[in-house]
């Protein structure tokens, strides 16, 4: 019972958590982006862009640091016998997110934002890169745990103690799934922030407001969200390999593949029993899983019966299968939202396009505020396939998510805490919405007084004109 509150509780946090990390990172570099432009132009444009879509920035950052925070705490409050037998590799990375990475990307926000007025222009730019970079190396050590979860490295068990030690800190930081996912992730940021300024700038473009903004704004956001899809699916078929070598079982549940076979097909929809076990009916691509999974299409692909005789073989009696129905359907759902996504791009460039000859249609408009869903709902899915699909493992093959729970929690304990967080994250769901569609709605700021524009000296201090 305590096991399934606290991944349940550990689930909700995560996920609320993870909306806001993606839309952070991409938004702060595309946001540096902008502001580079307006430096190397003196465009005003640029300048009240970087401002608009920096004020979304700061509203989301602050809601992602508070959700963050609560994750830290839950390793001791219910995973207690986890993080006493991985604290040792699991805490090095995570120390070095918070006392390097996290640092700079905080501390130089503040500078941003505070020094609009008092720092001479190329330094002030300068505070959003450092800005940016910090949040990309925070996404970074973050991964580099995660994935020794999946895949664990540089480390030996020492049998006195009944812990895991770290032997080797670089390999850890430079796991191949840590590189895998880091390439993902970021490339799926990208998307994520392209796909929200797509929206946005749809939202005002349809209503004929601030368009000299919100032109080159639309025009920035669908050519990221395009470059980043094809990155997205680049790496994604890196992960797919990596996943088959290091975790085949997950590769398996994520196709509903019980027997081995080869070639092997990928299934678009599958219909089947309630637990999986039995397929009624497919549509099927042939071939296709066995490149995903090996990069060959007459590859051989394992089914889980032979990789659950494998593992009980290696590591005892048990079942050592992920739950199959959910782990197949976010495995779709993450590629299908992220197809919806990339279409929309495709359209909006088609549409925009310089010697387009009609307006961009309203149903266009309309579409791409829809879709402002997809990456959130990508990420979510993947995120959810990526620990689900390690079941019942919380570090693969060497501690199982059952013993790594906190045995002095009670009941009563994990779900007064679960139903507060889920009520307290409702909450600032609702505050958040609220702040980003008020700032969303109001637009940009004016144009910049004449006479009184920024100066392009880097000595100038910033006017007061182009402060927040």
């Amino acid at each position: 019972m305590n096991l399934d509150l606290a991944r349940w509780q550990f689930a909700i946090t995560t996920v609320y958590h993870f909306l806001f990390v993606p839309l952070t990172i991409g938004l702060s570099l595309l946001v540096a982006g902008m502001q580079t432009v307006w430096h190397r132009t003196g465009d005003d444009r640029w300048l009240r862009m970087t401002r608009f879509w920096g004020k979304l920035l700061l509203i989301n950052f602050a809601m992602g640091v508070v959700t963050g925070i609560v994750q830290e705490f839950q390793f001791g409050m219910n995973w207690s016998d986890y993080s006493r037998f991985v604290g040792d590799i699991f805490g090095a990375p995570l120390a070095i997110e918070g006392l390097l990475a996290f640092f700079l990307e905080s501390t130089f926000l503040g500078l941003w934002i505070f020094g609009w007025d008092r720092l001479p222009k190329r330094l002030h730019l300068a505070t959003i890169w450092l800005a940016a970079i910090g949040t990309v190396l925070s996404s970074y050590f973050i991964l580099a745990a995660n994935s020794w979860m999946q895949h664990p490295v540089g480390y030996v068990i020492d049998e006195g103690r009944g812990r895991a030690q770290l032997v080797d800190i670089t390999a850890v930081l430079t796991n191949s799934t840590a590189v895998g996912a880091f390439l993902h992730t970021i490339t799926a940021c990208f998307v994520t922030a392209g796909v929200f300024v797509v929206a946005i700038s749809s939202y005002h473009l349809a209503r004929g407001r601030y368009t000299e903004v919100f032109r080159p704004s639309i025009r920035l956001g669908l050519v990221t969200v395009l470059v980043a899809s094809l990155g997205v699916v680049v790496t994604g078929d890196l992960q797919a390999r990596l996943m088959t070598e290091q975790q085949p079982m997950k590769m398996a549940a994520a196709e509903a593949l019980y027997d081995t076979v080869a070639p092997a097909s990928f299934s678009l929809v599958t219909i089947g029993t309630p637990d999986g076990s039995q397929e009624l009916w497919s549509l099927r691509v042939p071939r296709v899983l066995s490149f995903m999974a090996t990069g060959s299409f007459d590859g051989e692909v394992e089914g889980i019966n032979d990789l659950q005789e494998q593992a009980e073989r290696t590591y005892g009696p048990g079942d050592y299968t992920p739950d199959v129905p959910t782990t197949y359907w976010t495995f779709r759902l993450m590629i299908g939202f992220g197809l919806v996504a990339a279409l929309v791009s495709v359209l909006g460039l088609w549409f925009t396009r310089r010697r387009a000859r009609t307006p961009v249609p309203r149903w266009f408009h309309r579409l791409a505020l829809v879709a402002l869903v997809t990456p959130f709902a990508a990420n979510t899915a993947g995120w959810i396939f990526t620990e689900m699909g390690r079941q019942p493992w919380a570090v693969f093959g060497v501690l199982r998510t059952a013993d790594g729970v906190s045995p002095s929690v009670g009941t009563a304990s994990v779900v007064i805490s679960l139903i507060v967080f889920t009520l307290l994250y409702g909450v600032l769901a609702v505050v958040d919405g609220v702040l980003m569609v008020r700032y969303a709605q109001a637009g940009p700021p004016p144009p910049t007084v004449p006479g009184t524009g920024p100066d392009d000296s880097d000595d100038a201090p910033r006017p007061l004109a182009v402060a927040y």
